[in-house]
């Protein structure tokens, strides 16, 4: 059968009356990049980045957001409204507004909800919010909620949401490290979303018992951009057993906002994408990267491209725990120390508190907050959630914040660090040597 040429490009023409009816354009509601691409090899991390490097406007031009594109396979959001929240208290007030004004939808992927004042908290609201017949769906990761008591869950369940628990897959062998749901989103109404590094726990509203709340950075969003959200949490909720989830398609945008696309993955979709994300932001960056993470342990091709991308003189810094949650993951960051320093990368350790966000900030242009860390993990065996904004607003809002953090960080310098004790540089070595299994 020929094709029906009224039908093509979007053009309809009724038989009747023959008068031409434009449909207007719509993004299919599937996930991007798809299950099982293969990245282009000149799309590929080192490659990738040494195409970034002959960028003519670094990352000022478009060619920057055609790249990321083309690595993706995702739309640039032009009408995304953020609010960076540095603070886990404001963090959390806005989220539970939100909750507590839903009509008709909330949708939480969790990697960490804990049964304490904020757990319960949110129990409360999520109660509420059911009663008035807000469709309720909960997505807790097992194994990073592993501590939640079960009288908690069952009070989950006794309210009237939808729970389900993100279980190890069925093909991944007992012997690998655990697949995590490390993803944190909230999504009211399909209007408003919440992402960033902070789960549901006190450690980041208030701290816990004799330490101050862990540092740590979430954003709210509003615009075309939630309705992508929606779509990658109805991924994990199927992922655990959940039932379908409906979308409709979504016309691009034609307001003003920041620009803005979606980072994610999870096992088999999106991992190489994020990291080549990554790869062609540093190859690109001119100035200054500024760079914040909470569990530094990277593989071999990052590190050389953080040193490729000091050695083009770019102002590379890393804003690390001074102390970590995981001790251990804090003694394998340190064995990278002497490597990056060597190369002129600067390192600091934040010193305030527990340093939890996961972000980076690049020429003043380019800005990237989510949940990967800089390991191996993250890189291969998680679900995640980044959002790479494209802003010099976003952009100037976070550097701002990496600065003040800086007034509460030590700068770790060659000399310093070749001073410590021999046998802690020593342990420091061997740690990263066993970075992978963290």
């Amino acid at each position: 059968m020929k094709a029906d040429k009224s039908r093509i490009q979007g053009v309809e023409q009724s038989p009747q009356s023959q008068v031409t009816v434009r449909r207007k354009p719509f993004w299919k509601p599937i996930l991007r990049p798809g299950q099982g691409r293969k990245l282009p090899p000149e799309l590929r991390p080192e490659q990738v980045f040494s195409k970034a490097e002959k960028l003519h406007d670094g990352l000022g031009g478009r060619a920057y957001e055609h790249l990321i594109r083309r690595i993706d396979q995702s739309p640039f959001h032009s009408d995304t409204r953020v609010e960076i929240h540095a603070s886990g208290k404001s963090a959390f007030d806005r989220i539970l507004q939100a909750i507590n004004h839903a009509e008709h939808e909330v949708l939480i992927e969790a990697y960490v909800l804990r049964d304490d004042r904020t757990g319960h908290d949110f129990l409360k609201a999520l109660e509420s919010a059911v009663a008035r017949g807000v469709d309720v769906k909960l997505l807790a990761d097992a194994f990073g909620s592993s501590r939640t008591g079960s009288d908690f869950w069952r009070l989950l369940k006794k309210s009237g949401l939808r729970l389900r628990l993100f279980r190890r897959p069925h093909y991944a062998p007992p012997s690998l490290l655990p697949i995590l749901d490390h993803r944190k989103l909230i999504i009211v109404d399909r209007n408003v979303a919440f992402t960033g590094g902070m789960n549901i726990a006190d450690e980041y509203r208030q701290g816990r018992a004799g330490e101050n709340a862990w540092r740590d950075t979430h954003i709210c969003l509003q615009g075309g951009i939630v309705w992508e959200l929606a779509i990658i949490f109805a991924e994990g909720w199927s992922a655990a057993g959940g039932d379908p989830i409906h979308f409709e398609g979504l016309e691009p945008e034609s307001g003003k906002g920041s620009k803005a696309l979606v980072l994610d993955a999870r096992p088999g979709r999106g991992q190489n994408e994020v990291f080549s994300a990554f790869a062609a932001t540093l190859g690109a960056a001119r100035q200054s990267v500024l760079i914040t993470n909470a569990y530094f342990a990277p593989g071999r091709r990052m590190v050389r491209l953080l040193k490729r991308t000091a050695a083009r003189g770019v102002d590379v810094r890393l804003l690390l725990p001074g102390y970590c949650d995981l001790p251990v993951i804090h003694t394998a960051t340190q064995g990278y120390y002497t490597e990056l320093l060597s190369a002129g990368v600067r390192i600091f350790e934040y010193q305030r508190s527990v340093l939890h966000a996961k972000t980076l900030v690049a020429d003043g242009q380019v800005v990237i907050i989510g949940s990967t860390n800089f390991d191996f993990r993250s890189f291969v065996f998680n679900a995640e959630c980044n959002v790479l904004f494209h802003d010099r607003d976003t952009a100037a809002q976070m550097q701002a914040i990496f600065e003040k953090d800086l007034e509460f960080a030590r700068e770790v310098t060659l000399e310093t660090w070749r001073q410590t004790p021999w046998r802690l540089r020593l342990l420091a070595r061997l740690a990263r040597m066993m970075a992978f299994m963290m």
